[in-house]
């Protein structure tokens, strides 16, 4: 490992085992930091300490600490007073239990740090310590003293050293009240299914492929304007649609994500049926036909009221029978009409016709 300047000096605290270690940063900041500048001459914007007693900017080696009380009073506290508080972690790290990974919560977790044994006799009880964490399978959970104040930390193995993991407090974790939806929503077993078809779509990622973009465009900005070149501009991304159909809107993503990586899209499991249903035409039967047999059945009623053997009056009510049953059941009306028609035959003599018709009525 890379030699990096240890942050604390201790011991960690093993029933009776003392294995003497050095505390490491286990990560760092790649963020680019800006200074402040006056933007009219860009002069340097600084920060001064200045005592307000004094009016007058005093050095780092003058200030220490205090607590300030609910009426303003100033209590000053010094490090001699820190360090005669009786806390056994000040300078250990006093494992106090050994328990399953994942009965830490991953919202307890804070800074990460590297344990390296501290001298040669240190290395076998750290040795030790970290086979028996390995065989194990559980972490462990210690208290420390860190930056004035005790801390909670969890211990396990990253490859061939123990790290350690700041943990927060119990009490320092928010209770979530009153951020997740308030409304009664209901999940159906399609939209399930097609959210864990978009999700073995994307499939596993390995962390170490990614990188920070962001970084990396500002730092070719910087290259850009220190060179004194226009920087390069991008195109903002176009804000998203309006999700409507969610339905429609998992089909889609599991599509695009099946063809970014040059897969064939499964229509059976994705399915279309979103998009056909949209531009399908209604099913409703058509009634032109059955409005041309109405309108020749009245034809043929018209063409029989100017046969001579029949009166106007019996005429004018078949007329009206034909339309009630036109406008109940198009197609009988146009199979019915006909054959009165050819009952209403010349062969026939009209007074026995027309009796009929009174009766009928």
């Amino acid at each position: 490992m890379r030699q990096v300047r240890s942050i604390w000096n201790g011991a960690i605290s093993f029933g009776l085992v003392s294995i003497p270690i050095k505390l490491v940063n286990a990560t760092e900041n790649h963020s680019i930091s800006f200074r402040q500048i006056h933007t009219e001459d860009g002069g340097r914007i600084r920060y001064r300490k200045v005592c307000e007693l004094e009016d007058r900017e005093v050095a780092q080696a003058e200030i220490g600490k205090a607590y300030e009380d609910a009426d303003g009073t100033m209590i000053p506290i010094t490090d001699e007073d820190l360090a005669q508080l009786p806390i056994p972690t000040a300078k250990t790290i006093e494992i106090v239990a050994f328990v399953p990974a994942d009965r830490i919560d991953p919202l307890q977790m804070d800074a990460a740090y590297y344990l390296s044994a501290n001298g040669v006799p240190a290395a076998k009880p750290y040795t030790l310590l970290r086979e028996a964490l390995k065989r194990s399978q559980k972490v462990a959970i210690a208290k420390y003293a860190l930056r004035g104040r005790e801390r909670l930390g969890m211990l396990r193995v990253v490859d061939d050293v123990i790290a350690m993991h700041g943990l927060l407090w119990p009490d320092e974790i928010r209770v979530p009240e009153g951020v997740a939806p308030d409304t009664n929503v209901t999940v159906r077993d399609k939209e399930l299914d097609l959210a864990d078809a978009l999700m073995a779509t994307l499939g596993e990622v390995d962390l170490a492929d990614l990188h920070d973009d962001y970084r990396e465009a500002v730092e070719e900005m910087i290259t850009a304007k220190a060179s004194g070149e226009q920087p390069a501009t991008t195109p903002s991304p176009a804000p998203g649609a309006k999700v409507l159909d969610l339905m429609a809107a998992l089909e889609k993503s599991v599509r695009e994500a099946k063809e970014s990586r040059g897969e064939e899209p499964d229509t059976k499991q994705t399915g279309t049926k979103a998009e056909v249903r949209r531009i399908s035409p209604r099913a409703t039967p058509k009634q032109t036909p059955g409005k041309k047999s109405t309108s020749t059945a009245t034809k043929k009623t018209t063409t029989t009221k100017k046969s001579p053997s029949e009166s106007p009056l019996p005429a004018k009510k078949s007329t009206r029978t034909t339309k009630k049953t036109t406008a109940t059941k198009p197609t009988a009306t146009a199979k019915k009409t006909p054959a009165k028609t050819s009952a209403k035959s010349p062969a026939k003599s009209p007074a026995t016709k027309a009796t009929p018709r009174k009766r009928t009525a």
